[in-house]
């Protein structure tokens, strides 16, 4: 354990976080660096073991408990300001307070500006073209607009329960919410604390990054292959007594990775013996092109489930549903009183009548169709010109290129905007990727992948 240098008024704030120090990464501090040490001081904030209002070490006396130079405590204060987590003041020194963030994040690194080149190949947004017409869905739902309560509930009883009839497995509480990151979001804000450990396939989608480096959560991050996450990555990350594990079990984005219902299986064998709760995130929804393979089947008590339906039935009605454990749903769904109370019941009419409306499904099913081909039609001819792409399903690609950088300046070049890999991604690799999206290239496939083909293999 750290030894405490000196006493002085802060001397149990210093063993309390020597101990926890100790605990976690040993006796020598070797490997301590300033990212480690706040997130460490974060996790006995957030369990309550240091108060808001409450007095830390200076950063002298809490260098030399733990061993390191002054200039690495200096870098685990300035981590914590930058979420708000404690304050400093000539007067009263450094104390705790409460968290918040800062939301310039990766998400924003991605998009280019709509209009500004020829082909936008950077944003997940469906074909406006395969969606079905919101129009006969409207008509129907203006027959229909009784004025409803306030303290109605969240959701219509009708789409509840069709929705628990499609859900993957038997879901304790179910509510609607803004769209899948609005899902996201909250179950990030029911979830995480600041320092706590929580599993996030790498690469995955950069909101989901955001969001929980928004809240100093410690990030584990698991590898996956053409089945899944691999079991070997998950059984390693829970040795850090994660909280959660964020998944997109189908058409996982940007890979294309589908979980298998053989490695779902495995998975989830590692997962019963915790208490880790899974998030899964099945953003594609009914145009993924592939079976869903939901660890819900298999550990319902375990899984927050999210479906979207902003790709297959368009991003305007920002409707997505949650269905898991009333433990975590029901703090959300009282939350969500004290702001927006419930998702437009209006909306929710309006999909309820998509959803049980033949002509409207059957357009969904050519559309899930459809984006299959144009993803197999540019997999195809980017492997005829060298640049091997994941099969995969869904509408984006994880292209490995020479040079990122070079790739997304020379395609911009050519104008075709795409997606940097590096936002996707939570460690580093020595293979650069930039995504692509080919939900709207309905034709010129094979011209189109000439050119990335010689822009990711340029350098």
């Amino acid at each position: 354990m750290y030894k405490v240098a000196m006493a002085h008024e802060d001397e149990e704030t210093l063993r309390l976080i020597g101990a926890r120090m100790s605990e976690q990464y040993g006796p020598r501090g070797s490997e301590l660096n300033g990212p480690r040490i706040a997130s460490v001081i974060g996790q006995l904030v957030s369990s309550g073991q240091l108060l808001p209002g409450q007095k830390l070490p200076t950063v002298r006396a809490l260098s030399r408990v733990l061993r390191v130079s002054p200039g690495t405590v200096s870098d685990a204060w300035r981590v914590l300001r930058s979420h708000a987590v404690i304050s400093t003041d000539r007067r009263r020194g450094t104390i705790v307070r409460s968290t918040t963030g800062n939301v310039d994040g990766r998400y924003w690194n991605v998009p280019v500006a709509p209009g500004t080149l020829e082909h936008d190949l950077t944003t997940g947004t469906p074909d406006p073209a395969l969606l079905p017409p919101l129009g006969p869905a409207l008509q129907k739902v203006q027959l229909d607009t009784t004025v409803t309560s306030y303290l109605d509930k969240p959701v219509i009883p009708e789409l509840e329960a069709l929705l628990r009839d499609r859900w993957p497995f038997t879901p304790e509480k179910l509510t609607i919410v803004d769209g899948a990151q609005d899902g996201l979001d909250r179950a990030v804000s029911a979830l995480v604390h600041l320092g706590d450990a929580v599993i996030v396939e790498d690469p995955t989608f950069p909101p989901i990054i955001d969001m929980l480096e928004l809240t100093g959560a410690r990030l584990l991050s698991v590898r996956s292959d053409a089945e899944g996450v691999l079991p070997s990555d998950l059984a390693r990350a829970l040795d850090e007594e994660p909280v959660a594990f964020f998944s997109q079990p189908r058409s996982q984005n940007p890979t294309g990775a589908t979980m298998s219902k053989s490695r779902a299986s495995e998975l989830a064998q590692l997962l019963s013996p915790t208490d880790v709760l899974v998030v899964e995130d099945d953003h594609s929804g009914q145009i993924a092109g592939a079976d869903l393979h939901s660890f819900g089947a298999l550990l319902p008590e375990q899984v927050l489930h999210i479906h979207s339906f902003s790709k297959s039935h368009g991003p305007d009605l920002r409707l997505a549903a949650m269905g898991g454990p009333a433990s975590i749903l029901d703090p959300v769904i009282r939350r969500r009183h004290l702001g927006p109370s419930w998702t437009s019941r209006l909306l929710q009419r309006v999909l309820l009548e998509q959803l049980t409306n033949p002509t409207a499904e059957a357009i969904v099913a050519d559309a899930s169709t459809v984006y299959s081909e144009r993803r197999y039609d540019m997999v195809q001819a980017l492997s005829m010109l060298g640049v091997d792409v994941a099969a995969g399903t869904g509408m984006n690609l994880w292209v490995p290129v020479h040079n990122e950088q070079r790739a997304v300046v020379s395609l911009a070049a050519h104008g075709i905007g795409v997606a940097p890999g590096r936002p996707f991604m939570i460690e580093p690799t020595e293979q650069d990727y930039i995504r692509i999206t080919i939900a709207s290239v309905s034709s010129g496939i094979e011209a189109l992948a000439e050119t990335i083909a010689g822009c990711a293999q340029a350098g």
